[in-house]
């Protein structure tokens, strides 16, 4: 069994990929061994949770998942627990692996009921599984949102009941946004699921941990993989400034030179040899606050030597400059304003797809509504199918697409796209994107291709908000500067 974490790097499958090596599996097995497995799984799970637990509630489908948590249920009972299953399924219509479930609990003395028990130290939800057709009503949902409002830690089989294993989205009313209650645990069976990592997947399922019941997975294509940590990366001894690259942010209109000056900030605290700022607003030429920085005029900077960051608090002064960043910058990270400018202008989309075209590396750091704007979409068709969303923007542009949000994904054409795992709430605040945009910016300046550039900055972006002090507020400018207070 793995313990899934933000340094974890692995296969997602979608449902497809895992119907078939749940098929190819079953195949080579004696009939039920698949879900003895899994029940057994969930059961050492559900004991290491709550070791010493007096009542566990097991709610089950009528379908398979329902069926591994009967086998759980037999499994916990035979080890002296005392699960109390509520099942919606009957035995003579049930799965005849479900079935077989049935009656070993039946056996170990597991209590049936009706309703769920007045008090419960575990809740296991094993009411649907990745192959539900529909999102759950009547006493399905209403024991959902019994187990997830209650004081208990709660178990999901598999998936989360009402989530959607590949995507992430979550079925109304199954989870209410409002209610906080105890913790959430996902035991991901046979394979990791793309769903239980990015949009509301990664609020739903909680902690997450696979058991692959002991079946190899190579002979099934992964729909996409968690990106873990990046390798370290040393500096040599016998390297300068020159090493390391230059960086130059171009943004910053009237009112909003905050936000380019904190992605030249990250930039420069994320380990750029030089950092220019090349502000809009036609401020002073020194920041007193961060006298590294170098502000010019945008027009003077020689981008076809740099790597530009270009829209942080760019406003619409920014579009009369990105025909010039487009064609000539060496590299380019595309954020906020210029990503807005891109989308309502069709010029501007031919030149971007043309610099793909030529192989110029460019990173797009959109947010779901910018990326919707970019494929002329709203935002809840992003929101349902980020991965899709995400590698749609990379292969129409040629270029690599950082997808923010809950479980950020990074697309980039020609390859699976990846889910990233570190950051948390702290994170929805001001600003918090422009740094996201500097750190990209400092890595493509060092010499990483634009993929693994972008890959190793959300993920230390990430990490920096993981491990910030509880206690202390987490602000975009403290971000910039890496945690340095």
């Amino acid at each position: 069994m793995l313990h899934i974490t933000s340094s974890t790097v692995a296969d997602l499958f979608d449902v497809a990929g895992t119907r078939s090596l749940e098929q190819a599996a079953a195949a080579t097995l004696a009939p039920h061994t698949l879900m003895q497995r899994a029940g057994l799984a969930v059961a050492r799970l559900a004991m290491a949770i709550t070791p010493h637990a007096g009542t566990v509630w097991i709610a089950c489908g009528p379908g398979n998942n329902g069926g591994d948590g009967l086998e759980a249920a037999a499994q916990l009972a035979q080890r002296g627990f005392a699960p109390v299953v509520t099942w919606l399924g009957h035995p003579e219509r049930a799965p005849p692996d479900a079935r077989a479930s049935f009656q070993r609990a039946q056996t170990a003395g597991v209590a049936f009921t009706d309703l769920p028990p007045a008090t419960w130290d575990l809740a296991i939800d094993a009411l649907l599984g990745i192959g539900a057709s529909r999102p759950p009503d009547g006493a399905m949902a209403q024991w959902l949102r019994q187990m997830h409002a209650g004081p208990a830690p709660v178990l999901s089989v598999d998936v989360p009941s009402g989530l959607d294993a590949g995507t992430g989205c979550l079925a109304a009313d199954t989870m209410p946004p409002g209610v906080h209650g105890a913790a959430r645990v996902c035991l991901s069976l046979l394979t990791l699921k793309p769903g239980l990592f990015t949009a509301q997947g990664r609020d739903a399922a909680g902690e997450v941990w696979l058991d692959d019941l002991a079946c190899d997975a190579s002979a099934a294509t992964p729909a996409a993989r968690l990106a873990g940590a990046p390798p370290p990366r040393q500096r040599l001894q016998a390297s300068h400034k020159g090493s390391y690259g230059d960086v130059a942010v171009i943004g910053g209109a009237a009112g909003m030179a905050g936000a380019a000056l904190m992605a030249a900030s990250a930039a420069l605290h994320a380990g750029a040899g030089r950092v220019f700022a090349g502000l809009l607003d036609g401020r002073a030429a020194l920041d007193t606050s961060q006298p590294e920085l170098m502000l010019r005029d945008p027009a003077s900077l020689d981008l076809g030597r740099m790597t530009a960051v270009v829209g942080c608090g760019g406003g619409d002064a920014i579009r009369a400059l990105l025909p010039r960043v487009l064609s000539t910058a060496r590299q380019a990270v595309i954020d906020a304003d210029a990503l807005n400018a891109i989308a309502s202008d069709s010029a501007l989309q031919r030149l971007l797809e043309a610099r793909g075209r030529r192989g110029q590396p460019t990173v797009l750091t959109p947010h779901p509504l910018e990326a919707a704007r970019l494929l002329g979409a709203d935002t809840s068709t992003v929101q349902a199918d980020r991965l899709r969303a995400a590698q749609q923007l990379a292969d129409r542009f040629g270029s690599t697409v950082v997808l923010k949000g809950s479980g950020t994904v990074i697309a980039a054409p020609g390859e699976r796209p990846s889910i990233n795992l570190t950051g948390n709430a702290r994170l929805a605040s001001a600003g918090t994107g422009d740094v996201l945009a500097g750190m990209v910016g400092a890595a493509l300046a060092s010499g990483l291709p634009a993929l693994p550039a972008a890959r190793e900055a959300v993920w230390l972006h990430g990490h920096l908000a993981d491990r910030w002090p509880a206690e202390v507020p987490l602000t975009a400018g403290a971000l910039a500067r890496g945690g340095a207070r």
